[in-house]
């Protein structure tokens, strides 16, 4: 019983002194973590998503030796390698010149995720995904969810949020499959084909009210009324997540009743 009492004596001190020896100081001071305040939350307010247009090892290279970097990284290995280059309270350099509604710098307020996929080949059409990935994905997703209390419009692709510059995930990324295990936003097919005979029967909406649509909708765009270079790659950016048959930037009574029914 004595020796019990003795290792476990010792066991105790050694916590402490360990625990002593790692606290923060300033100063010399050691400062006081054991508190913690109510006000306060995570810094995090969107996820946003890319592809790497580049292999495995060099996407690795590049995210973690230039000038760019994600907080994660999914490989196309068999089975998928989870990543993390950046930790989530650090800002890494993944979006760049960036908007989301009113939130500029996405990269101050987001945690970035890289899919190792090839994007646009050179015969023009797409990479597609693999299963393994998007399951891996799906399920770092619902954890950082349910972490940052993030909202579903807030999980967005690096094309929604730079559509002047940028079209990654691309068209055959899974955003539909993704909002159905509540991972992002989608909208009510009824609804949709309800809107699109509207636009049928009675017209497009003027240039002036789509962009106004978009911008509710979270887009940078602009709001002159003229369907200039700028609103066809935002609305591109739309077609190619909720649309992605066909994304010319070019409204169409479809493309609306879509936009519409995402709003309602």
């Amino acid at each position: 019983m004595l020796n019990s009492f003795r290792l476990f004596s010792s066991l105790l001190l050694c916590g402490l002194l360990a625990a002593c020896s790692t606290a923060p100081k300033v100063g010399g001071h050691r400062i006081d973590t054991s508190l913690q305040a109510e006000g306060q939350n995570s810094r995090v307010r969107h996820l946003v998503l890319h592809y790497t247009s580049a292999d495995t090892p060099t996407s690795i290279k590049v995210l973690t030796q230039k000038n760019v970097s994600s907080h994660y990284l999914i490989t196309d290995e068999q089975p998928p390698k989870l990543y993390r280059f950046v930790d989530e309270s650090q800002r890494a350099w993944h979006a760049g010149v960036s908007q989301w509604h009113d939130h500029v710098d996405l990269n101050t307020s987001s945690i970035g995720i890289e899919i190792v996929n090839a994007g646009r080949l050179p015969d023009h059409s797409w990479a597609p995904y693999q299963p393994a990935q998007i399951e891996l994905l799906t399920a770092l997703l619902q954890e950082l969810v349910e972490r940052h209390r993030i909202s579903p419009a807030n999980i967005v692709g690096h094309s929604d949020v730079a559509p002047q510059r940028k079209i990654d995930p691309g068209p055959l990324f899974p955003w539909e499959q993704l909002a159905r295990a509540g991972l992002g936003r989608w909208y009510d097919q009824e609804q949709a084909l309800r809107h699109q005979a509207q636009f049928e029967l009675f017209g497009l909406a003027p240039y002036a009210e789509i962009q106004q649509m978009l911008k509710q909708a979270g887009y940078e765009v602009p709001l002159h009324g003229q369907w200039d270079k700028a609103s066809q790659n935002v609305l591109a950016a739309f077609q190619m997540r909720y649309r992605p048959s066909l994304y010319d930037g070019q409204p169409d009574a479809q493309t609306l009743g879509i936009l519409k029914a995402l709003l309602d």
